[in-house]
C-alpha cells in the first residue's frame, strides 16, 4: 500500500471508522472513474476538493455529481475570495496529490465543509491518500471523521 494510504488507513483506525482502504486496478482521479470502477452512482463519490480561502486550505468535500459554487462556499466560510488551490498548495496543506487527496490525515486538520446531498446515499466512497485508493463511508461517519460542517456547496 502506498505510504499516504497507509497515514490515512490509521488515521481511519484513530477515528473509529468503519471502512477500509480499498486499492483500484486504475487512477481514479475523477469521481466518474472512481464511480465506474466501483460500479456506483458518481454521486456517492465525495469528492476532495482543497480551495484557498483568503490564504487558508479549505477542503469542500462535495458528490461527484456536483460543481463548487466558490461564490456560495466564501460567504458560508466568511471569506472574501475561495479559489481552486494550486497543486503545490494541496500537496502542503495535505501530504497528498489532487486526485487522491482523503478527507483526513493531514498534517493539521483543515476546515472541512461536507455536501449535504451526500446524505441521500447510504455508502459514499472517499479518496484514500493517492490516486489507485478510496474507501467507504456515510455522511454521517464522514461529518464525524473530518469535524466538518454540512454544507449546501452547488
Amino acid at each position: 500500500m502506498h505510504p499516504n494510504a497507509e497515514i490515512v488507513a490509521k488515521a481511519l483506525l484513530d477515528q473509529g471508522a468503519t471502512g477500509a482502504i480499498v486499492e483500484l486496478p486504475d487512477s481514479a482521479r475523477t469521481a466518474q472513474a472512481a464511480a465506474e470502477q466501483l460500479g456506483c452512482e458518481v454521486g456517492a463519490i465525495a469528492n476532495s476538493l482543497v480551495f484557498d480561502a483568503d490564504g487558508a486550505p479549505l477542503l469542500v468535500m462535495t458528490s461527484g455529481a456536483h460543481r463548487v459554487d466558490t461564490a456560495k462556499v466564501a460567504a458560508l466560510v466568511g471569506a472574501a475570495k475561495v479559489r481552486r488551490a494550486t497543486p503545490e498548495f494541496v500537496r502542503e496543506a495535505t501530504g497528498q496529490p489532487i486526485g487522491g487527496v482523503a478527507p483526513l490525515g493531514h498534517p493539521a486538520p483543515i476546515r472541512t465543509l461536507v455536501d449535504v446531498w451526500l446524505e441521500r446515499y447510504d455508502r459514499v466512497w472517499a479518496a484514500g491518500g493517492h490516486p489507485h485508493t478510496v474507501f467507504p463511508t456515510s455522511y454521517e461517519e464522514l461529518l464525524r471523521i473530518t469535524g466538518g460542517d454540512p454544507a449546501e456547496v452547488e
